[in-house]
């Protein structure tokens, strides 16, 4: 009790004694109600798969993770109690909350936990949901708000998940995160930092990562931090959302802290909560592994499959599909060549034609250019089906352009305009094959576009759906959309190729909103169209995260395509997704020896196999390698891509020195190792020291270039000494296919 100011009156203690009587008494039955409420409810729980186990402790006024188990060497406890929101905007006036648990709403089985607070004015209820949707793999978590008070209010931001780990004083530990492929591959990529004493670091992902010079690069939004030991045990996190998010992680001591949820910069965030509405933090992942990056890679990817993937694309043994690509040409594509394309996709064993951009009559007017493809576009898919394939459209369908025609989408329409996330000068025009990105959060438009893609899908007869470029908007100038309205005064507007990228205090909630009706969109397309394939493009890598892998079937990895860009970018990758998911697409590249062509092919050819060149223009001997490359793939390399664990075996690939890539299937006791020879003339040898093999086993090896005799190794010799390799040209390559050996077949 703070001291008063002066001597009081008689009259005015006996009104403070009176007041201090009520508190007391107001605050014994809130005591005595709390208690009651909470007689006989549990305030811990349990939730746990074959690899992670999680409690959890609902406290009187937030809830928190108290520890994360995985293997025996995992035990690792948390301090940190979840923050919940201490205040909202009503009217533009700040209104403190007191969260309260209410446990009789409380839900717990074998796969969900959810502990309910609830702030009684405002009334407003707060779930802590956390949910193991697999027997394997890691748990994940998000929070929802619903407004029950009669009244819009504004919530400031709620970060998905805190944690403030503690460690064995001086333990050593590293954090390893893979950016994005973005425009082209960084340098370094896949990055392993020893988080020790005053580590800080923010990693960030948007809808449209844009590489600035003397700015970090995007991150495919994971973290897995582990010890620097033998193990190399640890836990990872992740964020399943498409947005504006960031993960941080810094230490102080022997305490680690991490904050995973929204990106609150430029900030202030917030977002308007309507009467009876409803606020999800970003779902945020959690799980424990041994044996490093690639430990945690080989639990996450087929969680990812499991969880986040549509069953009937992983149902498709042909899946990932070889495709056929139009874009070798570029915009000139037409009707004639797509035929020729589809002729010959049909002769190489290909399974899908990919129509680029080049079809349509405009930016934002998405039918088909009459002078090119006289027939329609179903006219072309019909010819590919009837040659056994699938047929792929290139869309950019949230692009406004300057097209008058019925149907298009006019920057300068009055209702479009007003979708924009910027003005258009009167001297704006789109560019060849992008425009103004329109606002999805918009429900107008969210509607607009649900009906365009529909119509794009059924009328064009797709089987496959990829959407480019800067299609789901992270920053608006709008005061009128349902986001909040940005700061004026701060905003910053950046060109790049067509596009207006909005930098203001409300990006992140432009892209909150944006994103979840971008979702909507692919979700009703699924329902409607359960076999339809999306690729997740922009402009090659921009948007790779979980929450796309969630609802889309692949990601373009890079928009740069010679060989050593395709493998830096799948090596990144594949770290945190599924390779199947990863597609290269192979483009024109100088091929003076087969050896070149194999290599330039097999570069492209460790996850989703695209050619985007004029396969036509083949020679006859180009044509025959490409024939049996393809074919391999497709009997031998696919099953493994889908299913078998994937190592690392190499540093990230230079181009000078040799890289490669181990896949390993336990199940089918096979697997395969990719091997690169760089630029190096004198280097013409090499030693891959492969893992995940049977120490005790024996393991046949087939060369399938020839370039060594088939042999037999121990896997004890395959892990410690490695297999060595001999390739005379340089860039080059060579796949060595490895099966675990019978007993009755050993030294044959």
């Amino acid at each position: 009790m703070r001291c008063l100011p002066g001597l009081l009156r008689a009259e005015e203690l006996g009104a403070l004694s009176v007041r201090l009587s009520v508190c007391s008494m107001l605050f014994c039955g809130l005591a005595a109600a709390c208690g009651a409420q909470n007689l006989g409810a549990p305030r811990t729980a349990l939730l746990s798969t074959s690899d992670t186990e999680l409690t959890f402790e609902a406290g009187l006024h937030a809830p928190k993770v108290t520890w994360i188990k995985g293997a025996p060497e995992i035990r690792t406890n948390n301090s940190a109690v979840e923050s919940l929101p201490e205040s909202v905007e009503i009217g533009g006036a700040a209104v403190p909350l007191v969260w309260q648990r209410v446990p009789q709403l409380d839900r717990r089985d074998k796969r969900n936990v959810v502990f309910v607070y609830e702030s009684a004015s405002p009334h407003l209820r707060l779930s802590w949901i956390w949910e193991a949707r697999a027997e394997f793999g890691p748990v994940e978590h998000s929070i929802k708000i619903e407004n029950l008070s009669g009244q819009e209010v504004w919530l400031p931001l709620v970060d998905s998940l805190r944690l403030d780990m503690s460690y064995p004083a001086g333990a050593e530990l590293r954090n390893f995160y893979v950016e994005k492929g973005a425009d082209t591959p960084s340098k370094e990529g896949a990055h392993l930092e020893p988080v020790s004493e005053g580590y800080k670091w923010t990693g960030k992902s948007s809808t449209y990562a844009l590489p600035a010079p003397g700015e970090a690069r995007e991150i495919i939004p994971a973290e897995f931090v582990f010890g620097a030991d033998k193990s190399q045990a640890g836990w990872y996190a992740g964020i399943e959302f498409s947005g504006r998010t960031r993960i941080s992680l810094e230490r102080v001591g022997d305490n680690v802290k991490t904050v995973i949820g929204l990106d609150p910069e430029p900030g202030p965030f917030r977002t308007r909560l309507e009467l009876g509405g409803t606020f999800e933090t970003p779902t945020v992942f959690l799980g424990a592994f041994t044996e490093g990056a690639d430990g945690a890679g080989n639990q996450l990817r087929p969680w990812v499959r499991a969880v986040l993937g549509n069953p009937l694309t992983w149902k498709d043994a042909r899946y990932p599909l070889t495709v056929n690509n139009s874009w070798g040409s570029g915009m000139q594509v037409d009707e004639q060549q797509a035929l020729r394309m589809i002729g010959d996709a049909k002769e190489l064993g290909l399974e899908m034609f990919h129509l680029d951009a080049g079809w349509f009559k405009g930016v934002g007017d998405w039918y088909p250019d009459v002078k090119k493809f006289p027939h329609g576009l179903a006219y072309v898919a019909d010819a590919a089906h009837a040659q056994g394939l699938r047929f792929g459209l290139w869309v950019d369908w949230t692009q406004a352009g300057l097209n008058g025609d019925a149907g298009a989408l006019n920057a300068r329409d009055a209702k479009v305009r007003d979708w924009l996330v910027s003005d258009v000068p009167a001297d704006w025009k789109p560019e060849e094959y992008k425009g103004r990105t329109a606002d999805l959060g918009v429900p107008a438009a969210r509607e607009y576009f649900a009906r365009e893609v529909k119509r794009i899908v059924d009328s064009y007869h797709l089987d496959m759906l990829e959407h480019d470029g800067y299609l789901v908007a992270k920053g608006c100038m709008r005061d009128d959309h349902p986001h909040a309205a940005p700061n004026h005064s701060t905003m910053k507007v950046i060109h790049d190729w067509g596009s207006d990228f909005v930098m203001a205090s409300n990006s992140t909630d432009v892209s909150y909103h944006a994103v979840r009706a971008y979702y909507a969109i692919y979700e009703q397309t699924r329902r409607e169209h359960p076999g339809m394939l999306f690729e997740i493009c922009n402009d090659g890598g921009r948007m790779v995260d979980f929450g796309s892998a969630a609802h889309g079937d692949y990601f373009s990895i890079t928009d740069t395509y010679d060989p050593l860009s395709n493998r830096r970018a799948f090596y990144d990758a594949s770290y945190v997704l599924p390779a199947a998911m990863l597609e290269s697409y192979v483009e024109k590249w100088p091929t003076p020896l087969t050896e070149n062509f194999n290599y330039m092919l097999r570069s492209g050819m460790m996850g989703w196999f695209t050619v985007m060149l004029d396969t036509t223009a083949w020679s006859a001997d180009q044509h025959g390698a490409a024939l049996r490359a393809i074919q391999l793939y497709k009997q031998k390399l696919r099953p493994l891509i889908r299913d078998a664990h994937l190592y690392h075996v190499s540093v990230r690939p230079d181009g000078v020195h040799w890289d490669g890539m181990e896949y390993w299937d336990p199940a089918r006791r096979r697997g395969v190792v990719y091997a690169f020879r760089g630029s190096i003339a004198d280097e013409d040898r090499h030693r891959f020291v492969l893992q995940g093999l049977d120490a005790a086993k024996h393991y046949e090896l087939h060369f399938e270039d020839g370039t060594a005799a088939d042999a037999q190794a121990m896997g004890k010799e395959l892990m410690d000494a490695g297999v060595e390799i001999h390739l005379a040209h340089a860039l080059s390559s060579e796949l060595v296919f490895i099966e675990e050996v019978a007993s009755g077949r050993r030294g044959r």
